[in-house]
């Protein structure tokens, strides 16, 4: 199987090892526009390493990646990681308000070309019951739900090809997870993009996701 560049990603013969034991061997996926590929996997599989790993976040031991047909070195790195974002489940924030959050990764050379959008933000806010004063609260005490929403509106702000969404509601209650998956599903539908999701919650991934892709050594 070769690279083609009519799929947003393709990942083919990628294997893992942790010392002795098989995570997963000669693995493949490929992602075309509009996909929402639930990843599932017993706990301790490897869900988390392959998201940091098609993320290049982590190295591949084995295998290829093709993004829109080019290779990670074609992108180059930094390229490569803003068009696939890896949303953690628990993320790393910096100190000082939401707002300040925000707008802190434009100031990074791979994302100069994009600008903050005011009125585009306040629309995803609406979306998720929020209003304008979400970003005038302090980074470093937000709860575990508002820091995953904090981190998914950061990532959807720089226009990503591909979200690897690990455990992305799983701090937030049914209503707030319900609309960030409302929210994804608007977003992923507006233009050639794609997201692979892990999630405990099995119903979540029945519902929300239009593929599978169980690991399996």
């Amino acid at each position: 199987m070769g690279n083609d560049d009519t799929l947003l990603l393709q990942a083919q013969g990628l294997d893992r090892q942790l010392g002795p034991r098989w995570l997963w061997r000669d693995l493949a996926l490929q992602l075309q526009p509009g996909d929402r590929l639930a990843l599932v996997a017993p706990s301790g599989a490897g869900k988390t390493l392959l998201l940091r790993s098609l993320a290049l976040l982590d190295p591949l031991q084995q295998g290829e990646l093709f993004l829109r047909g080019r290779t990670p070195a074609a992108w180059g790195l930094p390229v490569w990681r803003s068009r696939l974002i890896y949303l953690a489940q628990r993320p790393v924030l910096f100190p000082g308000t939401v707002r300040d959050n925000l707008q802190a990764v434009f100031q990074l050379a791979v994302h100069q070309q994009r600008h903050w959008q005011p009125e585009t933000l306040a629309g995803w806010l609406e979306s998720l019951g929020r209003d304008e004063t979400f970003l005038d609260l302090d980074a470093e005490r937000l709860s575990g739900g508002e820091a995953q929403l904090l981190n998914l509106l950061r990532a959807l702000q720089l226009d990503p090809d591909i979200l690897l969404l690990d455990e992305p509601t799983a701090s937030l209650d049914p209503a707030s997870t319900a609309a960030v998956e409302d929210l994804l599903a608007g977003w992923l539908e507006a233009g050639d993009r794609a997201c692979v999701i892990t999630s405990h919650d099995g119903e979540q991934l029945r519902r929300f996701g239009n593929r599978r892709l169980e690991l399996a050594v």
